[in-house]
């Protein structure tokens, strides 16, 4: 069954100000529990803020990097969950479910993407 990995995008220069309703952690939760009991849910989590992040870039050579905080950025992932499903719809479906326990007022992005399992060997890996 193929993997998928759902990347939870979140802009944090605007998060909410306002709390998320009393009901939105129990609603995250049954989710939660019904996707783990389904056997859909391989890993979940939360991602600390860029401004206790890092990025290394390649080029020419050399790495380089850059401390958080990524202003310059919009949109950042803000958690991931890794899903095994039949297929793409079941994927998307999962992630529209997590989506609506979120509150009204907040703006999240999901993007869902497959996982592709490759070669065992890392010198047969494709090179992009």
């Amino acid at each position: 069954m193929p993997r998928f990995m759902s990347l939870i995008r979140v802009d944090e220069q605007n998060l909410p100000a306002q709390a998320p309703d009393p009901d939105f952690e129990k609603r995250m939760g049954a989710l939660f529990e019904e996707i783990t009991k389904a056997g859909v849910m391989l890993d979940t989590a939360g991602l600390a803020p860029t401004s206790q992040g890092a990025r290394l870039h390649w080029s020419g050579g050399k790495v380089s990097q850059t401390d958080g905080p990524f202003t310059e950025t919009k949109e950042v992932v803000g958690g991931y969950a890794l899903i095994q499903v039949k297929d793409r719809a079941e994927a998307l479906e999962w992630t529209r479910r997590f989506l609506e326990v979120h509150p009204e007022h907040w703006s999240v992005t999901a993007e869902v993407r497959e996982v592709q399992e490759g070669p065992s060997d890392p010198t047969e890996l494709p090179c992009p």
